[in-house]
């Protein structure tokens, strides 16, 4: 056995040494290095503030809860684990966006520290009573965004209030406007009644509408009428209803003429009239012209009387005598 036994001889040993450490090297290479992801964490985070915010007892969104024209305060913590300072942008987003004021909307946060970052909620005097929801949103320098949820309740009387406006009718299309007048949102439904001159032209039963009203939101719709009546003076009533008990009505009238038919009966009309009018011109022209049988025949006019200068006629006047020529 010569060849084993110079393998476990005292050379051999420390080659074997040797090889075994260099392979626990390249090993220890090829794998992460737990320390430098320890440092870095799963990266930098926005939470709620309070007791426990980096685990997990961390706040899953900001709550608050109000009455309106109330301004309401909390805090979020920016948590930095990196070795560099970071930047970011505090904004709000969603409908309780517009009304989040931050102490800061840019933030830098040393390495390895956390900054809690007040903020308030203003809430305005015609806030609608009832729960709504918003974000908080921090971008980084590179363009990474991350999110905090907020929900608010809002405190106070609920007033429902739904009325229909600007009703038309033309043709075969009923249009109309709905508006809320409360604060709260509704879903309307909408019920049409149509009246003819002999009873009912259309009767359709409250039905509820794809839509949604905000608090003082203004819509414009409209309601086909394929079967609109050709001739008759109709009264269309519109009738909506929400949740809360809101309620409106409207009426609007209309007169369906057929186009065709009156024209022509309009051209009948002129043409009698014309022919009328023409007739009693030619009357009053007849009656007031004498007529030929009437008058008296030329040998029924006496001559022209002739009287001398002494004033006695003569018994043959001439001829210029007849005419006042004789001198």
């Amino acid at each position: 056995m010569p060849v084993l036994s110079g393998l476990y001889g005292p050379y051999g040993r420390g080659a074997a040494a040797v090889l075994t450490t260099a392979l626990a090297l390249l090993l220890l290479a090829l794998l992460p290095a737990p320390a430098a992801a320890a440092e870095e964490g799963p990266g930098w985070t926005v939470r709620p503030a309070g007791g426990g915010s980096a685990g997990r007892d961390a706040r899953p969104y900001v709550y608050l809860e109000g009455v309106p024209d109330s301004v309401l305060q909390d805090r979020i913590s920016v948590t930095n684990p990196a070795r560099t300072p970071l930047t970011v942008r505090l904004r709000g987003d969603g409908r309780a966006g517009p009304w989040l004021r931050f102490a800061e909307e840019t933030v830098t946060v040393p390495a390895r520290t956390r900054a809690d970052v007040p903020f308030a909620l203003a809430l305005p005097g015609n806030a609608t009573p009832g729960d709504l929801a918003g974000e908080i949103v921090a971008t980084a320098g590179g363009g990474a965004e991350r999110r905090v949820p907020v929900r608010v309740r809002v405190g106070g009387p609920a007033l429902a209030a739904l009325t229909v406006e600007d009703v038309e009718v033309s043709g075969g299309t009923v249009r109309y406007a709905l508006v809320n007048r409360g604060n709260t949102p509704l879903r309307p439904r909408l019920a049409v009644r149509a009246d003819g001159v002999f009873g009912v032209l259309l009767d359709r039963p409250e039905r509820p509408l794809p839509l949604e009203l905000a608090p003082g939101r203004r819509v414009e719709l409209t309601e086909p009428w394929p079967d609109a009546p050709a001739l008759d003076s109709v009264t269309v009533r519109l009738r909506v209803a929400a949740e809360g008990g809101a309620r409106g009505e409207a009426v609007a009238s209309a007169a369906y003429v057929p186009v065709a038919p009156v024209a022509g009966g309009g051209l009948l009309v002129l043409g009698a009239l014309a022919v009328l009018g023409t007739g009693a011109y030619r009357r009053r022209r007849t009656r007031g012209e004498p007529q030929a049988s009437t008058l008296p025949p030329a040998s029924a006019i006496p001559a022209p009387a002739v009287v001398a200068e002494d004033g006695r006629s003569p018994r043959n006047p001439g001829p210029l005598a007849r005419t006042g020529a004789e001198s």
